[in-house]
């Protein structure tokens, strides 16, 4: 009896037992979605700044910091940047000078009389729409018996026969390209002028005119991969009638973006693919340095090019904001997360960045030995002995993760005083498209996803260049006709045109 007694005890500890470790299990698993479902809360609701208010926290919290990783120095709060109050209006807008004259009553007895500017105001005209009339001049000639008619040349057209003028197609451009405005709305646009023009011609004069402009864009891609470094980034993007694929599975747009720093060149590329295909054809020939996100797709183009690899430590940061959005907002602890204090190691990097930005290349490298290599060093310590303290499956721990398997790539930057910390300029040269397809949400063929892409190349690289895109893109359109030789499309570049 007493045998069977301890047999069932046994049993009964071993289920016991067993139940414990499903009960730890079900509760770790419910900790972790926890934690996603906080992340999502604050990615729908919450601010969508990666800015976070648990940052400044550290700066009055150098205790819970202390605790973490060792005593440190108390740090100065930081000082306010700049002046307050409204920037004055740019000077390289038009002025128009609106006289406040005395009456001559008033100048009455006056030795001189003088004007001084006392207000500025912004003034905008609406858009006008009219028709152009082309007439033409003709001669009657005579020679003897033979009369002959001479006409005056009519000027070349970028899509000959079209009802559109440069400035109409400028203005389409523009409006859909970089206002994201879809082309039912320009339709209803233009209609409210006395414009009858379809958003489907509208869409044919878009994919007509992208035929005309592929040696532009072409010029455009030695141009960024002759020089020695190119960042990178990719984004879905929706076409319908693409051969062989769903109407939604995932289709890509990518940009790169490359070129001296006084010429940069913006390019947007659309492949129903992510496959290391598209790295491979884009950067074909180019050599130097890349800089992109984790994706493994970049890594074949590295290896046949001998391409060396950047990170982007913005991306290693938004890992941690993630984890920090998780951390639930009621807790009680006056502890201050990791998450948090990653973020505020990252930020050191970022203001040393702001404080050099405008040295030269050789005195930033100088500048990032001094102070921004220890600081990485610091903080890959901090990584390495606390990765192993945080949960399996926590965001925070995916971050740290994530950390160390790109550290060579992230502190890469610190090599040359050239390259960037971040993709930054590559995330907002196609953050303008991602915009946009908000609001018209998907490109019906790959031809007109491939004219979106050239269209966003131009604005974007126009913009890169400090040229008001529609006055760039109304000049180039003039040209483009007359343009016959390499040499003639090279001067309608962004860089060039001035």
């Amino acid at each position: 009896m007493t045998d069977d007694h301890a047999a069932n005890t046994t049993k009964m500890q071993s289920i016991i037992s067993q139940q414990a470790s499903v009960i730890g299990a079900q509760r770790h698993r419910i900790k972790m979605l926890e934690a996603y479902l906080q992340l999502e809360r604050a990615r729908n609701y919450a601010r969508s700044s990666e800015q976070s208010s648990a940052q400044g926290l550290l700066f009055d919290e150098v205790e819970q910091i202390a605790n973490e990783d060792g005593d440190q120095e108390e740090k100065a709060p930081k000082k306010k940047k700049g002046r307050g109050g409204r920037k004055g209006l740019s000077k390289n807008i038009p002025r128009e000078q609106v006289r406040l004259d005395l009456t001559d009553e008033e100048k009455e007895g006056a030795i001189d009389t003088f004007y001084t500017v006392v207000k500025e105001e912004l003034d905008i005209i609406p858009a006008k729409v009219r028709v152009l009339e082309y007439l033409q001049e003709k001669a009657v000639l005579v020679d003897g018996d033979k009369r002959t008619i001479k006409e005056a040349k009519l000027p070349k057209h970028p899509i000959p026969k079209s009802v559109a003028s440069v400035g109409l197609l400028a203005y389409v451009i523009v409006a859909k390209y970089c206002d994201g405005l879809p082309l039912y709305r320009l339709e209803k646009i233009l209609a409210r002028y006395g414009g009858t023009i379809t958003r489907t011609t509208m869409a044919n004069w878009m994919i007509r005119l992208s035929l005309q402009l592929q040696p532009l864009i072409n010029l455009m891609r030695e141009h960024q991969l002759a020089y020695d470094y190119i960042q990178a980034d990719e984004t879905r993007i929706q076409v319908l009638k693409e051969p062989g694929r769903s109407a939604f599975t995932d289709k890509y747009m990518w940009v790169t973006l490359g070129g001296p720093p006084d010429k940069p060149s913006v390019l947007f590329d659309y492949d129903p693919s992510r496959s290391q295909e598209v790295p491979l054809r884009l950067f074909d020939g180019f050599s130097g340095y890349l800089q992109a996100d984790g994706y493994a797709g970049y890594d074949a183009a590295c290896r046949k090019q001998g391409l060396t690899r950047l990170g982007r430590m913005d991306h290693a940061r938004r890992y941690y904001v993630d984890a920090l959005k998780a951390v639930p907002k009621n807790s009680s602890s006056t502890k201050v997360s990791k998450a948090a204090i990653a973020v505020e190691k990252i930020g050191a990097f970022y203001e040393i960045e702001r404080e050099i930005k405008e040295l030269t290349p050789d005195q930033r490298y100088q500048e990032r030995q001094q102070r921004s290599v220890p600081l990485l060093n610091e903080f890959k310590e901090w990584v390495d002995n606390n990765i192993a303290k945080v949960e399996k499956d926590s965001l925070i721990r995916t971050a740290m993760t994530y950390t160390c398997n790109q550290w060579s790539r992230l502190i890469a930057y610190c090599d040359d005083g050239r390259l960037h910390m971040s993709n930054i300029l590559a995330e907002n040269a196609i953050r303008p498209f991602v915009c946009g397809r908000k609001a018209w949400l998907f490109s019906d063929t790959p031809k007109g996803a491939k004219a979106s892409a050239m269209y966003y190349s131009l604005i974007e690289s126009a913009k890169a260049n400090n040229l008001e895109p529609h006055d760039y893109l109304h000049r180039m359109l003039k040209r483009l006709p007359y343009a016959e030789t390499v040499e003639d499309f090279e001067t309608l570049l962004p860089w060039n045109i001035r």
